[in-house]
């Protein structure tokens, strides 16, 4: 358990969750310690309290009035909601979280929306619900090639995952990867982007979010892929350019897609993607991270800023990630 000279205060700040499920870990972590929660000025209650934030899309220019303000902490790995805004205080150290215990729950939606497209489940179940016994058609894993863009923690978890069951695995990054295990093809760069994608009968999206990976998924991108690819988009929302991926689902170059991240979380009800029969779409939810290491990791965070220590897994403003 952390341990701090004083009671920190520590803001919850969301505009679209409800972080009150972290507040059983902070009070955990830090019996007695002072949470306040809320997306408004108002819910805050007295700004120059609050020591730390722990932010996941909070509203723009709301952490810029808070004047006490040692940390800001992302409520997962990803922080580009948070570069978003634009008045994003500059001197106040920015960490994001990680967890080894997310990418348990980031190989099983991906082996899962592999497994489901390559093996045809949707088949299955619209012959089920009819009564009907009905075989699809089986290749095997052994001649079904996964592409994963972004191989870090949780690309590389997942590339092992997918290569221990049988399927051809490749993976791309921006930079060169090096003692990568056995059966995963590398590619890096611009220059080995087309040839990796031209090998993809799904595609899955890793990639952090950064300038140059916004829009990454487009018309480009899926014209370089195999006609009738998959896509797995657990990246960010603005990986995508959405009328690009219904443009390629209504001309048969992508078969399907399995998305899990939006640019506008939730999703509006009037959403083309929800009536897309080609299109599987859940709620953000292909792995979180573990609450107690939420909190853990924001108060050792703190701690470390207050005794005039660099925190740990601090973002590069610059790299974006």
């Amino acid at each position: 358990m952390t341990t701090m000279t004083a009671t920190p205060c520590i803001a919850l700040v969301s505009e679209v969750l409800d972080l009150g499920y972290l507040a059983a870990a902070f009070e955990a972590q830090q019996p007695g310690i002072r949470l306040r929660m809320g997306s408004t000025i108002e819910a805050l209650g007295p700004l120059d309290e609050i020591d730390a934030a722990v932010c996941w899309f909070a509203p723009h220019g709301l952490l810029a009035q808070l004047p006490r303000l040692k940390l800001i902490q992302s409520l997962a790995a990803g922080v580009d909601h948070l570069f978003a805004d634009r008045d994003l205080p500059c001197a106040v150290p920015l960490c994001r979280v990680v967890d080894a215990t997310m990418a348990a729950g980031m190989k099983a939606y991906v082996t899962w929306a592999v497994v489901q497209q390559h093996r045809r489940m949707q088949g299955y179940l619209a012959s089920a619900a009819a009564g009907r016994w009905e075989e699809q058609p089986i290749t095997s894993p052994l001649r079904y090639r996964v592409g994963i863009a972004g191989l870090g923690a949780l690309g590389m978890a997942c590339a092992q995952a997918l290569a221990a069951i049988g399927y051809q695995v490749r993976g791309w990054s921006r930079s060169a990867k090096t003692d990568l295990p056995n059966g995963i093809v590398a590619f890096h760069g611009d220059g080995q982007l087309a040839a990796f994608l031209s090998g993809c009968d799904t595609l899955v999206c890793l990639l952090p979010l950064t300038l140059q990976t916004q829009g990454f998924l487009n018309a480009d991108c899926f014209a370089r892929l195999p006609r009738g690819a998959h896509l797995i988009n657990v990246g960010r929302g603005d990986h995508l350019v959405e009328a690009d991926l219904l443009a390629a689902l209504a001309s048969g170059q992508l078969g399907a897609a399995t998305l899990d991240a939006f640019s506008r979380e939730p999703l509006p009800a009037d959403h083309p993607f929800w009536r897309d029969p080609r299109i599987v779409v859940t709620p953000h939810v292909a792995t979180r991270s573990d609450p107690a290491v939420i909190a853990r990791q924001t108060l050792d965070n703190l701690a470390m800023v207050q005794r005039g220590d660099r925190p740990v897994h601090q973002v590069d403003r610059e790299r974006g990630y």
